[in-house]
């Protein structure tokens, strides 16, 4: 059991006096759905797959046996590596039958990332497909078993192929083991999920939250969306986010609704999905909804038939694509939090076009959010500073990491989002700026400083800092300015494949790269990103 958690126990008091958190985990709140809706559709994708809330009840019962057989008890981790797939259910609900911890990974993290953040967190048992796409991830599972002293078990999901290498496959499991009966002794104060999410050394970290977090946040998520359980959510996202399992999956089971995935974002397959669907709603980063506007106005797209609200992160909502959405029948909303304090501030949608992209959001109920100077202090209304947020959904702490806790959650509960920002006198907010040196690539966050690492010994350059390239679409790409060893500048092309070369992950892979003379530092040394964007939009004729 992971016990070493960050909570203000003050506050703790008081979340649980005013009913913010409960004695339900999320298991209660699952068999409480499934009495109800048991024959009722939960969960869908455009791969094939289509199970009720029965079905993933059944097969997860059978798949929790096997994890049990597999030494896996209340508090220990359970790491699945999925595609956007239905059958992801499955697994997350197993884990909550037996009390394991959540840990779902991003489908392309190599064998050097898994064998990375399985040891951090002490994976018990590990889930993942087969195959896919050109990836054997079977044989990559096994190729880093032995390197995981924690790792006792390894299954594969074998959706379209079966398995190759002798390990277990999901549906072997769901035909031949016994549904698993006990009730696991876990407490809604226990955690229940880790998410891995990049901060600014370039190293996953591993957020823990509690049942309480959870359940308090896709509360909250659902009702200030105004969703009921007659809603279908549309979720393209990946799964590993707190948006594509969170919002796209355990919000529409609180709801006791239905949801709908995507494998692979396509602007036009998507909207033809969503209205053979009847998807009421959607969360995403920016790019979704672009692509979609984009592929309605100028490429001849089908129209947009059911979908309402599209709830938007990862960047600043600019004004003309809300205008643009709600034109053809969607409130526009943002979003903002991170994987540390997810959501906490959102657009309600009777007021997305009159806000038209100006503010970020409101708190939600319960949350607290203020803006400070370096030191701590809350700065006037309209005044620039760092947003911090306290509240009953916030994380409790990395783990193994005390150190990197304590510079972001301070002993009073607040969290330093180093995300810059002011708010207006209506408690208004508006982020405008970042202090961490990360790039938003997509909703995703990228470390600059571990692009620049990367790319240490690459042949013609001798120096590199890494920025975010302004991108309508994606928010920012990655752009990179180096400088030179001698007159020859390697290309684009050449600096990827030195990348591809050293096993870099594509992700990391610069967009761009400019030729400068020298990097500009401040006198301790510290790259001048500021200085660069200028320049860039400069040599961007901005």
């Amino acid at each position: 059991m992971i016990t070493d958690l960050k909570i203000n126990e003050e506050r703790k008091r008081y979340y649980y006096e005013q009913g913010f958190w409960g004695t339900d985990t999320l298991l209660d709140v699952w068999n409480a759905r499934l009495t109800r809706f048991a024959e009722r559709e939960y969960v869908a994708d455009d791969q094939g797959s289509r199970f009720t809330y029965g079905q993933i009840d059944q097969a997860a019962a059978r798949f929790a046996s096997w994890l049990d057989e597999a030494g896996v008890r209340a508090g220990d981790v359970v790491s699945f590596q999925f595609p956007t797939w239905a059958e992801f259910c499955v697994v997350y609900v197993a884990c909550l039958k037996v009390g394991a911890v959540m840990h779902p990974l991003p489908r392309n993290f190599n064998d050097a990332d898994l064998t990375y953040i399985m040891n951090l967190v002490e994976t018990k048992a590990f889930v993942c497909p087969t195959r896919f796409r050109n990836v054997d991830y079977e044989q990559q599972a096994l190729s880093v078993r032995d390197d995981i002293p924690s790792l006792s078990a390894i299954a594969v999901v074998d959706k379209f192929e079966p398995a190759h290498a002798g390990l277990p496959a999901l549906s072997e499991i769901c035909s031949s083991y016994e549904p698993f009966a006990r009730t696991p002794e876990v407490s809604s104060d226990d955690v229940a999920c880790i998410l891995s999410t990049s901060g600014t050394t370039g190293k996953q970290k591993a957020v823990l939250l509690t049942h309480n977090n959870m359940l308090f946040s896709e509360r909250s998520f659902c009702r200030a969306a105004e969703r009921t359980q007659d809603d279908v959510m549309f979720m393209a996202s990946p799964l590993n986010h707190a948006v594509g399992f969170w919002h796209g999956l355990v919000s529409p089971m609180i709801l006791g609704g239905r949801s709908v995935l995507m494998q692979d974002f396509k602007p036009d397959a998507a909207i033809r999905l969503m209205n053979a669907e009847k998807c009421t709603w959607s969360m995403g980063a920016t790019p979704f909804i672009y692509d979609m506007l984009k592929c309605i106005e100028h490429e001849g797209g089908p129209a947009i038939e059911t979908l309402e609200l599209f709830l938007c992160g990862g960047a600043p909502v600019p004004s003309r694509l809300v205008k643009c959405a709600h034109a053809h029948g969607v409130n526009l909303c943002e979003i903002y939090g991170s994987t540390e304090s997810c959501p906490h501030v959102y657009v309600p949608p009777r007021d997305c076009l009159e806000w038209n992209g100006a503010w970020s959001g409101i708190p939600y109920e319960g949350i607290e959010i203020k803006i400070v100077d370096a030191c701590g202090n809350e700065v006037p209304r309209g005044e620039q500073g760092e947003e911090i947020s306290r509240g009953p959904h916030q994380f409790v702490g990395y783990l193994n990491e005390r150190e990197r806790t304590d510079r972001v959650l301070d002993d009073e509960g607040w969290f330093h989002s180093g995300d810059l920002g002011y708010m207006d006198e209506e408690g208004r907010l508006r982020i405008n700026g970042r202090k961490k040196e990360i790039i938003i690539r997509g909703g995703e966050n990228i470390c600059a400083r571990e692009i620049d690492d990367d790319l240490i010994g690459c042949p013609g350059i001798a120096e590199t800092a890494t920025i975010g390239m302004p991108d309508e679409r994606l928010g920012e790409r990655i752009c990179t300015f180096a400088v030179p060893t001698g007159d020859a500048r390697p290309s684009l092309g050449e600096v990827t494949a030195y990348l591809a070369g050293k096993h870099v992950a594509k992700r990391l892979w610069p967009e761009r790269i400019e030729y400068i003379e020298r990097i500009p530092k401040t006198p301790t040394g510290k790259v001048k990103r500021f200085v660069l964007s200028d320049e860039l939009d400069k040599r961007m004729g901005k």
